[in-house]
């Protein structure tokens, strides 16, 4: 016996547990399965399944290594197969706690033999750009998932909100057209679902508003994801009339949805520009000089809510570096080698997405090597940004000098790559 499993993650709790109830409202024998991780201090972890009418079952789960994420995984697929084998579960809800990232846990539960056929991430528009503003540890604020958990609040929302090909969008009273503008834009290519708060009035079966992302108009158009759709009509089912578990049963490939966030070949934002937020992307082929590169990083990560891409050094131009900046923090590190710089023999074992993305970037010289950056934030200083970062190139004296020389500069980088 199998059973269909969604889920359902993010740092907004209450538009996470809305959202976790339409589901439940609207596929009638679904169950939802938590585990409470807050728990784990006292050297436990929580865990419930219920359904629309309430709690069915709780229990607990022991740490494992003192780590509240291994508990959980270590528990949630036996939990799983339980509730498929006793044949009248229609749907299994995994609702992950506050920090859990949904990537793993879809990895684990496919690993484990069952079926993901969607993954949700739940948002209230008016917390997204001050989540993506915090860069206070998890631990400061009771959400680590681990002692050694060392991710911050924006980092941990930036990669929940980025890897759901669907999200749950709960609107409070305080989101205006730029909150939604600034999800939007973060991440065009979901697609975006409307749902009532729990206990408002269309906080029934069938009053979902959605749409796919379509990349053309504006908030309130046709086209928009969070434009209203069309009224569900009268059909019976619940379940096909329902936008959001229509998207939760679509399929969902825990393959193609990590390469969507690998560096090498992620799908990053295109230009955008309305309701006070922007977009902007930069893309040269020329490498960095890693000095001053190095010496702008603050800025450049301070310069948007959220920033992200591929680049290379000219010191280090066999590889492929991973920019990823949010809550005033940037990680950046080694994503492995640009394909350029790989024998023949070597690409027949490079995935066809990988090949794909880097004939986009190919250059006649540096073959996939090049600077892909995308910058998103209200209020973004696009012409200030493109100066800063076309000053961070190597200028034509120093590019016409050549590669032996390039690996002669300053490895500024190598002490942040722990090289």
């Amino acid at each position: 016996m199998t059973v269909p499993v969604v889920i359902v993650g993010g740092l907004h709790a209450d538009a996470r547990r809305a959202t976790v109830a339409r589901l439940l409202a609207d596929v009638p024998g679904s169950v939802v399965l938590h585990h409470d991780l807050s728990t784990a201090a006292a050297g436990t972890v929580v865990r419930t399944v219920a359904d629309a009418g309430g709690i069915l079952s709780a229990g607990e789960a022991p740490l494992v290594d003192d780590c509240a994420c291994c508990a959980l995984r270590e528990d949630l697929v036996p939990e799983l197969r339980r509730l498929a084998d006793d044949g009248t579960t229609r749907l299994a809800v995994v609702e992950l706690w506050d920090s859990v990232e949904p990537k793993a846990m879809a990895e684990v539960v496919v690993a484990g033999g069952l079926t993901v056929t969607g993954v949700v991430t739940a948002v209230d528009p008016a917390l997204v750009l001050p989540c993506l503003g915090n860069g206070d540890d998890l631990a400061e604020c009771g959400l680590a998932a681990a002692a050694t958990d060392g991710r911050t609040v924006a980092d941990t929302f930036a990669r929940q909100l980025e890897y759901a090909p669907v999200l749950a969008v709960v609107d409070s009273d305080e989101a205006d057209e730029q909150d939604r503008e600034l999800l939007a834009q973060l991440h065009p290519t979901a697609h975006r679902i409307r749902i009532a708060p729990v206990g408002h009035p269309s906080a029934a079966p069938g009053h979902e508003e959605a749409g796919r992302a379509t990349g053309a108009g504006r908030a309130g158009d046709p086209g928009r994801p969070d434009a209203p759709a069309d009224g569900p009509g009268d059909r019976a089912d619940a379940e096909a009339r329902s936008p959001l578990a229509r998207a939760v049963l679509a399929g969902f490939d825990v393959g193609s949805a990590a390469y969507a966030q690998h560096p090498a070949c992620a799908r990053l934002p295109a230009e955008a520009d309305a309701h006070g937020v922007s977009t902007f992307v930069w893309r040269r082929h020329r490498p960095f000089h890693p000095e001053r590169l190095y010496a702008a990083l603050e800025d450049l990560t301070c310069a948007a809510a959220r920033s992200r891409g591929r680049f290379w050094l000219a010191d280090k131009p066999d590889v492929l570096l991973h920019w990823d900046a949010a809550g005033g923090a940037l990680c950046v590190e080694s994503a492995g080698p640009w394909l350029a710089s790989l024998p023949d023999a070597a690409w027949d074992l490079v995935p066809a997405v990988r090949r794909a993305a880097a004939a986009l970037d190919w250059h006649p010289e540096h073959g996939d090597r090049c600077q892909h950056l995308v910058f998103t934030s209200p209020g973004l200083d696009r012409d200030g940004l493109a100066r800063l970062l076309e000053s961070c190139l190597l200028t034509d004296a120093e590019y016409a000098a050549g590669r032996a020389a390039w690996k002669r500069l300053p490895p500024a980088f190598d002490t942040l790559l722990e090289v």
